[in-house]
């Protein structure tokens, strides 16, 4: 069954199960035919903490296939280990959270069912400090755990949940005819702004308020302050200065500011009490950074030379910021020197190494990349940003055994992205090491949804000669399980559909 009929079929069920008024009526099946559990609260009656992180993983591939998705390390480490920061200090601990940033210059933030929360780089960019920014991942974070589409789905009628669950249905669907079309996924998502789940989704005032108050306590418990909530909300509701102005009209649309509710915010934060939270070095280059790698360049350039006449752009951020511009412009070599100095000189900033080893392989000095790189791996092992620079080097300088050897010791200890997991599927196939190439694009396919082509990458996996038997076992189980996994009628039959016939990276 494909996913959209899935989810249909999912939402379906979820609004029989409400119209009747109990947790699952009996009989009642979900996309696969089998019986749906009570789990005891309605939400998780209604759709289980699985089937949600399926729905929001399809929505998620979807946005994927767009190229939308920051797939930077520098940032994409940023963005989980503040997430992280907040997601472990959840009042629940179901949910396993994934926070990404959009190359958006609007500023939104979002929440997606599963443990999705997509971050726009206009957001970052937006915010004044560290605690605001955590004060609206909060509030994300606690749409996730509250379970607030869910909830609102059970609220609904019958007649309600069904055209739900067939307004997102198209928006897939038209999400996945334009695949690699922004223009396409937006138009789809136009079309359907009566469904729950929009590019943007949308809560009641009642959820918004709940949302605060949980996130409030959440941003607290991980030591930002809570104040931080109420002080942006207020600054957007305020539109804020240019260039934010504009931008400002789409997060009010998504996160209306009511009066009451910044009040709220404050008292709560006042309740609380402040905390003394400092703005991680972090927060400031990555705030820099996405300057260039999420808009223009040359733009980002021209801020920094504004920033040197008007006396500014001397502190080690924007210095960063202004080498990183360089960089993205195809001109390493004006970055480097500044970047050596600032290596020199806080040989503590992860960032730095990270930075002037992009360098180096931006200008073909292949050996300087990777001694930087070796250097910073020393300081900070198995850092992922510098891990998966260091790599690159690798492989471009044509060491391939070496990288697939540095991933591995990292992945090893670290969960990767998508995107990192086929990368190490690369570097194992340039290695020579077809088996584990071709298990690790299992891992990417499973990652992201497609349990066809999980199959048929662990299938050819062992069909390759001379497996030894750990390999051979690993393959199998983990072949079983996919099978398992899969919908009746595909098991035991999946087709290869992959367009280069072997499905390496």
């Amino acid at each position: 069954m494909s996913v959209l009929r899935s989810i249909t079929a999912l939402l379906a069920a979820a609004a029989v199960a409400a119209s009747v008024g109990v947790g699952y009526a009996q009989g009642v099946k979900d996309a696969h035919g089998q019986d749906l559990p009570d789990l005891g609260s309605p939400a998780n009656a209604a759709v289980s903490i699985d089937e949600e992180y399926h729905v929001g993983l399809a929505y998620v591939n979807e946005i994927r296939n767009t190229g939308a998705i920051l797939t930077d390390p520098e940032i994409s480490q940023y963005a989980q280990e503040i997430g992280h920061s907040l997601s472990s200090q959840a009042e629940e601990g179901q949910h396993q959270f994934y926070y990404m940033v959009l190359r958006d210059p609007i500023v939104n933030a979002f929440a997606i069912p599963g443990g999705f929360v997509m971050i726009h780089s206009g957001l970052i960019l937006a915010t004044r400090n560290e605690n605001e920014l955590a004060g609206v991942l909060g509030h994300e974070t606690a749409h996730v755990t509250q379970r607030h589409l869910v909830r609102q789905l059970i609220d609904q009628s019958h007649e309600g949940l069904l055209a739900s669950a067939a307004m997102l249905a198209a928006v897939l669907l038209g999400a996945t005819a334009g695949r690699g079309s922004p223009d396409a996924i937006e138009g789809a998502i136009l079309a359907g702004q009566s469904a729950m789940i929009q590019h943007q989704i949308n809560y009641t005032r009642k959820d918004e308020f709940e949302a605060d108050r949980v996130g409030i306590g959440t941003m607290a418990a991980a030591g930002y302050d809570p104040l931080g909530m109420a002080s942006f909300f207020d600054y957007m509701g305020r539109s804020g200065p240019e260039p934010s102005r504009i931008n400002a009209v789409q997060f009010l649309i998504d996160h209306p500011i009511f009066s009451d509710r910044v009040a709220e915010a404050r008292a709560r934060a006042d309740q609380i009490g402040r905390i003394h939270h400092e703005d991680s070095l972090s927060y400031r280059l990555i705030k820099e950074r996405l300057r260039s790698v999420a808009a223009d360049p040359k733009v980002a350039r021209q801020y920094y030379v504004n920033l040197l006449r008007n006396g500014g752009g001397k502190t080690i951020e924007e210095r960063y910021g202004k080498d990183v511009a360089e960089i993205e412009l195809r001109n390493p070599t004006a970055a480097i020197p500044d970047l050596q100095e600032l290596v020199r000189d806080y040989p503590k900033v992860t960032q730095f190494y990270g930075a002037l080893g992009q360098a180096y392989f931006a200008n073909n000095q292949l050996k300087e990349s990777e001694a930087v790189l070796d250097r910073a791996m020393i300081l900070f092992p198995r850092n992922v940003p510098i891990t998966i620079r260091l790599a690159e080097t690798l492989m471009r300088s044509g060491d391939n055994k070496r990288a697939h050897l540095v991933l591995l010791d990292l992945f090893n200890a670290v969960e990767p992205t998508p995107d990192q997991t086929r990368l190490i599927a690369k570097a194992a196939s340039t290695a020579g090491d077809y088996a584990d190439s071709y298990s690790y694009m299992a891992e990417f396919f499973l990652m992201t949804g497609n349990l066809n082509m999980a199959f048929n990458q662990l299938q050819m996996a062992l069909g390759l000669p001379g497996l030894d038997a750990v390999q051979r076992a690993r393959f199998s189980a983990r072949l079983e399980e996919v099978r398992e996994a899969m919908p009746k009628k595909n098991k035991g039959t999946v087709a290869d559909d992959n367009r280069n016939g072997n499905g390496r990276y």
